[in-house]
């Protein structure tokens, strides 16, 4: 490291805008993420086990713990959002100081979703390659007893 350049207020100015772009694109995701990942379970459960891989079940653990730390650190930050002083509202520094302290602590959740994200659509593929279920032989029509002569419906 002799020689090389640190600046401590440029990296963290730009891990703030790592962390407020991850955020960004979560955002995108975020409000059918719990969907996704029902539907990838779901679908996991029904696949031929040579479709799978041993660690899908895992790596959809580690994103529904993830999404369960984001839903609490948004709790968190709307609690500090009410608590800021009157008159610091987005673009003052007291708000973009608290927005930057949220973005850092969700970013190791964040970066789980950009690391293992990916075990939703491959699961989804595999469902897609999953030879379709065999349908069930169709019964033969039921007839009514009553469907003689002198039969009386009620």
């Amino acid at each position: 490291m002799d020689g090389w350049p640190f600046d401590e207020d440029a990296y963290g100015r730009r891990a703030a805008v790592r962390d407020a772009d991850t955020a960004a694109v979560f955002d995108g995701i975020r409000p059918g993420a719990r969907q996704l990942l029902a539907t990838a379970r779901l679908q996991l459960q029904h696949l031929p086990a040579h479709l799978t891989r041993d660690s899908w079940p895992g790596q959809l653990t580690i994103l529904e713990e993830a999404l369960s730390h984001l839903d609490a650190l948004d709790a968190q930050w709307r609690q500090t959002r009410a608590q800021l002083p009157e008159g610091a509202g987005p673009g003052g520094d007291a708000y973009v100081d608290a927005l930057d302290e949220h973005h850092a602590e969700c970013w190791s959740y964040l970066d789980d979703w950009a690391c293992h994200g990916r075990v939703i659509l491959d699961i989804q593929a595999a469902a897609r390659r999953a030879p379709s279920r065999p349908k069930r032989s169709q019964l033969p029509a039921l007839t009514s007893r009553r469907s003689g002569h002198g039969a009386r419906g009620r």
